[in-house]
């Protein structure tokens, strides 16, 4: 399949995870990306796994922090320079962390939040004049089975992931007039940087009881990113050309 030759892509988070299966499933594809993470390390990861399977030449990588105002401004600048213009926006990057809510700090919840939801914001921004003169811009964004279903010792995640939830459908259509796409995958049971382990950093006492619902009804277990990184690629071509202002998630009927 060849559905993004000469399509332009931003992904954030693309140093690891399903941000770089995402990444790596795009350019496959035909895509040319940009790829930025805040760790140059699974930054050069991901350009040794493009070039190994002969993409090298239409992948650039840069370090970029999603909630430094002008980092995001330069590099998204950049990302659009390059290529000369922007025809879709993966917004990939996200944290994850638990706590007790009533040991949860301020700090720690305003940590959360302003990586995964103002990052997401920031990015999108920054993109939106590139993906709308485009004429068929697409944004992804990154929400989790956490909004919509009780997660416990994760409420700044599930708060963040409830925003990009929110913040998806305003864009939608807002934009919708002027050819733009967004649309928000919710990924559950999926191992993931994010999910190796014992789980994101679980209190020590957690009570792992809570969690026994989120076993897949499909499948052998979790999926791997690339499960996320397929679907991605389908709503950020024209085989999702008729999605727009929704979710979709991708837990394996955990959450049925």
């Amino acid at each position: 399949m060849e559905r993004f030759d000469g399509r332009r892509v931003i992904i954030t988070g693309a140093g690891s995870g399903i941000g770089q299966a995402t990444v790596l499933r795009i350019l496959a594809e035909g895509g040319r990306v940009a790829a930025f993470d805040v760790n140059e390390e699974g930054l050069t990861e991901t350009a040794e796994r493009a070039g190994s399977a002969g993409h090298a030449d239409r992948l650039t990588t840069a370090v970029m922090d999603v909630a430094d105002e002008d980092a995001v401004r330069a590099g998204v600048a950049d990302a659009v320079r390059g290529p000369g213009g922007l025809d879709a926006l993966v917004n990939a990057a996200g944290i994850l962390r638990s706590a007790h809510t009533h040991e949860t700090t301020l700090e720690f919840w305003n940590t959360v939040l302003r990586v995964n939801l103002t990052g997401t914001f920031l990015v999108t921004r920054e993109a939106l004049p590139a993906l709308l003169e485009s004429g068929r811009g697409v944004v992804v964004n990154f929400s989790s089975t956490s909004a919509s279903f009780a997660h416990p010792y994760m409420a700044a995640y599930a708060a963040s992931k409830g925003g990009i939830q929110s913040f998806t459908h305003v864009l939608a259509s807002e934009y919708a007039k002027q050819g733009l796409r967004a649309v928000a995958v919710a990924p559950g049971s999926i191992s993931s940087g994010m999910t190796t382990g014992r789980g994101p950093g679980l209190p020590e006492d957690a009570d792992m009881g809570l969690f026994a619902k989120l076993a897949p009804a499909i499948g052998k277990g979790f999926a791997g990113p690339e499960t996320v990184a397929g679907v991605v690629a389908m709503l950020a071509s024209d085989d999702g050309a008729f999605v727009t202002g929704t979710e979709l998630r991708i837990d394996g009927g955990t959450h049925m």
